[in-house]
């Protein structure tokens, strides 16, 4: 996907039904900044406000995802392409966040065990030492929980039996045994246990 061109068609949409930037955001009950980002490739529509936008400027999302108002002659094959074009970014995407659930992870590690370290070796009062190990224990414990919550949303756990990839709750998650990105969960479709990899992709 070309945000660049996307952006483009979004700003002729726009003047052609007569709205200014600030307009349009209204219509979407957005900031004008966000228009502005869009219309200038810095940024692309949420999904969320994707239907609204389309509706408003009277086109299509293929339309739309394709920067260019798509003729039938072309449509389903414009249609796979920004439908393929969105996969790849969530994989993209995906990756970038398993990253950083790694750096998460090992960073509230460090600070845990330094915040320790510091309390154990470093002469001071005795509140003061307690204060450090409940702060490093409570960053700690934020990091977890953040960096599951990501390993929740990134991605796709496959079922050993019936191969079928899903993305599980967080409970299910929290609750999982694991080894590594690997966890021991009930697939929604067979319903079987077993230990589940973690899949960037979908298919």
């Amino acid at each position: 996907m070309n945000q660049l061109k996307i952006g483009k068609f979004i700003a002729e949409c726009r003047k052609k039904e007569n709205l200014t930037q600030m307009q349009l955001a209204e219509k979407l009950n957005i900031t004008d900044r966000a228009v502005s980002k869009w219309e200038t490739g810095k940024a692309m529509p949420d999904s969320s406000v994707m239907l609204e936008l389309c509706d408003a400027l009277k086109i299509t999302v293929n339309d739309l995802l394709s920067g260019e108002v798509v003729t039938m002659d072309n449509y389903n094959k414009e249609l796979e392409n920004n439908l393929l074009d969105m996969i790849k970014q969530k994989e993209q995407a995906d990756k970038r966040l398993l990253s950083v659930e790694v750096f998460i992870g090992i960073t509230a590690t460090i600070v845990l065990f330094t915040l320790i370290f510091v309390a154990a070796f470093i002469q001071m009062e005795t509140w003061l030492k307690i204060s450090l190990i409940v702060f490093g224990f409570v960053l700690f414990l934020a990091g977890c929980f953040y960096a599951l919550r990501i390993e929740q949303v990134a991605g796709y756990y496959e079922c050993k039996h019936c191969k079928h990839r899903y993305v599980p709750t967080y409970k299910a998650v929290n609750m999982a045994m694991h080894m590594g990105r690997t966890r021991y969960m009930r697939c929604p479709k067979c319903g079987t246990m077993s230990w589940q990899k973690k899949m960037v992709s979908k298919e």
